[in-house]
């Protein structure tokens, strides 16, 4: 619930309280003797879900825009008169759906100085950074508690849903902006471990989990940026706090821009280009998904002369979200089809391998590598080794030519097989 306080100006005091009375709402004028302009104060408490439609009310009857409204947070109400207005406003409306002023000064507030912005933002990367080569889960996830990424993300979809192009601009400007001082301070700090040999020198980072898992965003990573886009704008015109969900969307945005710092400082495009679009994608859907949920919420412009331009300006920017996110949806949808072939491919060569010794009893498997191509996506089967036991005494089968003809066959290209066999004695 909601506590306004609002300055009458002087001739409109009859024709604000009679609004009041209409709404059905409790309240309390106190004389204002400051000057000329205002001539009360009135003191309404209201429903969280109606303070956009009281002051609505209160503009019609004669409340400028030069009138001070203050919006504040009651803890408790007790009036019957109030109870039965919390229950007519349950009944049209979403009981914690914010005002429309409300939900923009929120988003202002979320939007940090640009001193602190950055100097979290570095803080974050760098963290990120050494999680990463670390592959550190929780040095990873304590990087996304100070991340200051979800106040831009959201105030830019607010500005454009209230026509506020001053809150868009800053919000766009301070998400782009974030990103690459993320990447870039990501870089500096990797290239920084790898001279100064903070890492081992022989760390091949395509081989570290928590990159490597970077590296091939597929469907799944898209649906974890939707659903933090989701998270945030609900709770933002919730009311609520927006901290762990803050976390959530860091969770989309700094390890991915942080491994295009670590693929610029070794000097590897195939882990930078993944990351980055990986890196895009969510800034775009998270975007995207935050402005269909406050235009769906029903979020306009208090001027009905600017509602129209609001709509088009909306509409225009979801369709180039939407194009954006789809064209690259493609690079994703080739990384989930590609880890379903390889997925498919390798469990293929296995059964091959297991149908092959299936004749030969005396030959156990040991272990099977498959060995692809050097690429960081569609990387096809190449090699094949296979290491089988036998037991002490035993004359070794011959294996590669029936192998090799099977895989040949299963997978349709030549591949490389090798067969090592190693002794075995049970007791």
């Amino acid at each position: 619930m909601r506590l306004l306080q609002v300055t009458i100006p002087t001739g409109k005091r009859q024709a604000i309280e009679r609004a009041l009375d209409d709404e059905g709402v409790d309240y309390v004028l106190t004389d204002e003797t400051s000057g000329r302009e205002y001539t009360a104060v009135a003191y309404v408490p209201v429903p969280t879900n109606a303070v956009e439609p009281v002051l609505e009310r209160l503009r019609d009857a004669g409340l400028d825009d030069q009138a001070y409204t203050v919006v504040v947070e009651a803890n408790t109400v007790i009036s019957k008169r109030f109870e039965e207005l919390q229950d007519r406003y349950a009944e049209e409306k979403d009981e914690e759906r914010i005002a429309r002023q409300e939900l923009t000064s929120k988003a202002e507030d979320l939007a940090p100085s640009t001193s602190n912005y950055v100097i979290l933002t570095v803080v974050s990367a760098v963290i990120a950074t050494a999680g990463l080569l670390l592959d550190s889960p929780a040095v990873i996830v304590g990087s996304m508690v100070i991340a200051p990424l979800i106040g831009p993300a959201m105030a830019a979809s607010v500005g454009t849903v209230v026509n506020d192009r001053e809150l868009f601009r800053r919000g766009v400007v301070l998400q782009f902006a974030g990103i690459l001082l993320a990447i870039v301070s990501a870089a500096a700090f990797a290239w920084i471990a790898r001279t100064a040999n903070l890492v081992s020198p022989g760390l091949v980072i395509t081989e570290v989990p928590s990159i490597r898992e970077r590296l091939l965003p597929d469907f799944l990573s898209l649906a974890v940026a939707i659903g933090a886009g989701i998270a945030g704008v609900i709770s933002l015109s919730a009311g609520v706090s927006t901290a762990l969900v803050g976390v959530m969307i860091a969770v989309a945005l700094i390890p991915p821009a942080a491994t295009v710092g670590i693929g610029i400082a070794w000097g590897d495009p195939w882990v930078s280009l993944p990351a980055a679009v990986l890196t895009l994608v969510n800034v775009l859907s998270i975007n995207f998904v935050a402005l269909a949920v406050l235009w769906y919420r029903g979020y306009r412009p208090s001027e009905w002369f600017h509602q129209d331009d609001a709509r088009r300006t909306t509409i225009r920017r979801i369709a180039v979200l939407v194009a954006a996110v789809a064209v690259l949806s493609v690079f994703l949808g080739g990384i989930t089809y590609d880890s379903y072939q390889r997925a498919t491919t390798e469990d293929a060569i296995r059964a091959d391998i297991d149908a092959a010794l299936a004749e030969r009893p005396a030959v156990t498997a040991l272990d099977v590598e498959i060995e692809r191509t050097d690429s960081a996506i569609f990387r096809e089967p190449q090699r094949v080794v296979v290491t089988v036991g036998l037991p002490p005494g035993e004359s070794e089968p011959s294996l590669v030519s029936t192998l090799d003809d099977r895989f040949e066959e299963t997978t349709g290209r030549n591949i490389d097989t090798e067969v090592r066999y190693v002794a075995v004695e049970s007791a």
